[in-house]
This record gives structure tokens, sequence and C-alpha cells, in this order.
């Protein structure tokens, strides 16, 4: 193995060591926040595309619905939050990704869905698709599944009116 080889591999190893050490402070964070509201739920860690995933499970998804909010609205503000309170231990900004129930899950199966459906109208009428505002998050996804159908996008507006816009090849 070579010294370029060793260095890299060391470098991976500690991205998955802190990521993972976000994970835990996330789970730390989140288990006291659902004592403090009452609510039962299981914490899940994971590392998904260089970044700690954080999920609450629960058997009640009407507890769990409270977290999510109307369009996730309180989901966000809890994402938010959370990489604080993970900032706030490691000195570090966080990426952090935090799913509620499924929601995220869920949501990004249909906004893939609706990027692949843009990807198909423009590539059969030549013309631009602009889309409705999203989230960060939202677009992300968006733009995705348009690079996976071959097409290029761009995020415009300013937020919170910032949405994708699918150009033509």
């Amino acid at each position: 193995m070579t010294e370029g080889t060793t260095t890299t591999a060391a470098e991976g190893s500690d991205t998955l060591t802190r990521l993972e050490q976000e994970g835990e402070i996330a789970a730390d964070y989140l288990e006291g926040l659902l004592d403090i509201a009452d609510l039962d739920g299981d914490i899940d860690m994971d590392v998904e595309a260089d970044r700690a995933a954080v999920s609450i499970i629960s058997e009640s998804a009407r507890d769990l619905q409270k977290l999510v909010g109307r369009d996730g609205e309180v989901l966000e503000a809890l994402q938010e939050l959370t990489r604080l309170a993970v900032h706030r231990e490691t000195g570090d900004r966080s990426r952090l990704m935090l799913d509620i129930g499924g929601f995220r899950a869920k949501k990004r199966e249909v906004l893939a869905a609706l990027g692949a459906k843009a990807a198909d109208e423009v590539k059969s009428s030549g013309e631009s698709v602009k889309l409705e505002p999203m989230t960060p998050f939202e677009r992300k996804v968006v733009h995705d599944a348009v690079a996976a159908a071959g097409l290029r996008s761009e995020s415009e507006g300013e937020e919170p009116q910032r949405f994708v816009v699918v150009l033509p090849a």
C-alpha cells in the first residue's frame, strides 16, 4: 500500500468516525427532546452520502406527526436545532439529515418522480421547465433525479421562493 492510499484510507476512517460522533450527539439531543415532549420514539443512526443521518421511528405515527408538522416545517426546525446542538459539541458545522416517521424518505420518492417527470417533459418539448418553490432538501433531490435522467438543472430565486429550473440538453 502506498503512502497516498494509506492517507486516503485514514481520512475516510476519520470522516466516518466524525459522522458517527455527530449521529451520537444528535441522538442524545433528540432523546432528551422526546423525553421533554413525553413522546415515544426510537432513534436510528446511519451515515449516508457523507453525512450523518438520524431517524426517529415509532409505532405510533400520530405522535411523530407532531414532530413533522405541516409540510415538514417542524421537522426542518428540529433538524436545524439538532445541527446546532452538534455544532455546540464539536465546533464543526454539521450537514446532518433528520427524518421523522419516514417523512423525508417518502418525500424523497415523490420528489425523485417529479424530477424524472420534469426531465421527460423537457426532453420531449425541448423547453425548460420551472418547478414550484422548494426547500434546499427538496431541490437537492430534484437536481439528483434530473442528473440521473441525463439533463441539468439550476436553482433560481431567493429563499423561501427558490425553485428548480430543468434545462434542455
